[in-house]
Order: C-alpha cells, then structure tokens, then sequence
C-alpha cells in the first residue's frame, strides 16, 4: 500500500468534510499531497472534521457542489491534478425525506464537477465515488458485477445511477479525447471512528453506548458489504494514482469486501457489543410503515483484485475493534488524531 505517488501532488476532493472526506484528507496529509477540499460545512454536530482538526492540514474551500461558478474558480485557482468526487448527499431515508436535494446534489453536483474538470487541462485523475447501491437490485446471493445494470430503487440509490451514467457521458463525449483517466467507484457500506450521521447502525450502537442505554436495530436481517472507511478511502487513491500513470487501467469499479464479512445487520452489531464488552446489548425494534430499503446486497470485486492487484486487508470484527478503539479514545476525552494516525500507518503497512 505505497501512496508515496502523492507527495507534493496537487488533489482536489469534493465532501472533504464528511465522514469517508476526513479520513481520506487525514491519510493524504500524511502522505505529503497539497490538498484542496471544496464542500459544504460538516454535515453532523459532532464533526470528524472539525474534532480531528482536519482543516488545518489542508486548503479547505467552503462552497456548495451545486454552484458550477464557484467550483469552477476553484479549480482554475488551484489547479489540481486529481480529483476525487465525494460530495453526496449519502442517506437513503434522507433522500425520501427531501428528494429534489437529493437529486440536485447527487446528479447536478456530478455534472458540475465533471464540466469543471472539462474546463481545467491540469487535471489527469478522475475518480468519481457513486455506492454499491446503483445496481437494480434483485435480492440476489450472489454479488454483482459492474456490467449488471443500473437501476437505484430509491431517490438516493437512484440518483447515484444517475451520477454513473452522467460520467459515463462526460467520458465518452469529453474525456477520451483528453489525456485524462476517469473511473467510477462502487463501494460497500463503510465504518469507522468519527461516523456521527444519522440513520447509520454503528453511529447509532456508539450513541447507546454513550448514553449507557440499549441498542436498538430496526432491521438485524438486511445484510450488507460491511468495511472499515480505510479499505474503499486508500483504494480510491491507488486508483487515481495507477490510472494516472496508466489510462487503460480507468473505468467502474466495485469496492467491497470479501463475502465472509457481508454480514446481516444483527450480526454486525452482534461483533459490536462484543468489541465494546461492558455489557453491551441490543434488541429488534421493528419500524412501523418504514421506507423501502434493499434487504440483500453483495459485490462481485473480482475486477478490481485483478486489475489493482488488490484485496480487503480488515475482516469485518478487525474494522468493528477499530471503531470500538477510536470511540473509547473519543468519549474519553483522548487523542484521536493519534489513534487515526496509528490506524492509518497499520492498514499501509
């Protein structure tokens, strides 16, 4: 896991302020990259971004995915050589609670990004980051392969359908004319320390835990490509970094884990009060009249093993040990840009 490529290069990344954009600025400053980060202010209160400092390892721009002008400036200003799109918004139940948003940020915001990359000849490096909920998801056993078909069921899934086939335009009818290599990353669901969203089930077992009470799982069945945030973070960066010197090697690309940690939702949180201990626990609170969500969702990541020479370095209990380590240090006052760093020169080596 050598990202020495990227001492003194010049990234760009949209959503530097989330979750999976703090973790990913983290392990770029430690790395020597100049980083720019355009997004808007944290999404949560608590903020990884803000409580890790991140701000002041990197040139963070404030600004909303939605205004082209302002993305556009950015980019002529600071005239990176890479880009990394994160910026989402990432809640499916959020995305049935506001879907017009969902879509303007989701599919308007890619096509932004992709125009300004359009309109700046340093870049060399496209990777847009979509989720492994594109696909039209037939409850299948098996994983599915980035030539299935796109079809997202609900307005997040969906828009992120969109935002492939956006690029996939961009591409075609921009790109391939261009000494410019673009891919698109499909990746499970992700954990780590510093995930404070809502409606996401360790956010949610880390909050009990705080507030010494029991956990409650609204569906412990749905199973899901579980991974630590530095499995799909530092794999997006090899990409960019290998398709940079190599454009054959650009396109679609699952992210996920090994089938052994596709985990339903019960067993999840199962490893979970074990790597916390003190007794933690948990129980079924079915939701009345809730949304739509897929209940079986699997990735077939042969691609990427063999065109990267990669594979999943954390087994799921491994990635829950890391939150329940980051969390502790967290509620306990400490310091967890050390426990990030440490976590981080780990997964590399």
């Amino acid at each position: 896991m050598d990202l020495s490529f990227y001492k003194g290069k010049t990234v760009l990344i949209t959503g530097h302020t989330g979750f999976k954009g703090s973790w990913m600025c983290k392990v770029l400053a430690m790395q020597g990259a100049k980083v720019i980060g355009y997004s808007l202010e944290p999404p949560t209160t608590p903020s990884l971004f803000e409580t890790a400092g991140i701000e002041k390892l990197i040139t963070s721009v404030i600004g909303d995915i939605r205004d082209l002008k302002l993305l556009c400036e950015t980019m002529q200003k600071y005239r990176p050589e890479i880009v990394i799109h994160m910026a989402a918004q990432p809640i499916v139940r959020e995305s049935y609670a506001d879907p017009v948003y969902t879509y303007e940020t989701n599919v308007m915001g890619t096509v932004n990004i992709c125009e300004a990359v359009r309109l700046c000849d340093s870049v060399k490096s496209f990777v847009n980051v979509t989720t492994d909920k594109v696909y039209l998801n037939n409850e299948w056993e098996w994983g599915y392969r980035e030539n299935d078909a796109l079809d997202g069921y609900d307005p997040y899934s969906n828009s992120k359908s969109c935002s492939e086939l956006v690029t996939s335009s961009y591409k075609k009818s921009f790109f391939s004319s261009r000494d410019i290599a673009v891919s698109t990353c499909r990746a499970g669901n992700v954990i780590g320390g510093g995930d404070f969203a809502k409606d996401r089930i360790i956010p949610d077992c880390v909050r009990a835990m705080e507030a010494g009470k029991e956990i409650i799982v609204r569906n412990p069945y749905s199973t899901r490509p579980y991974q630590h945030v530095l499995e799909p973070v530092v794999t997006y960066l090899i990409l960019a970094a290998k398709q940079y010197e190599d454009a054959s090697l650009a396109g679609s690309y699952n992210i996920g884990p090994d089938d052994c940690d596709c985990a339903a939702t019960g067993q999840l949180v199962d490893i979970f009060c074990k790597a916390w201990g003190d007794g933690a626990s948990w129980k079924n609170v079915a939701e009345a009249n809730a949304p739509h969500e897929a209940n079986f969702l699997k990735l077939d990541c042969s691609k990427i093993k063999k065109a990267m020479n990669w594979s999943p370095r954390w087994h799921i209990a491994d990635a829950v040990e890391k939150v329940a380590e980051w969390s502790k240090v967290y509620l306990a006052g400490g310091d967890i840009n050390a426990v990030m760093e440490n976590q981080i020169n780990e997964y590399l080596r």
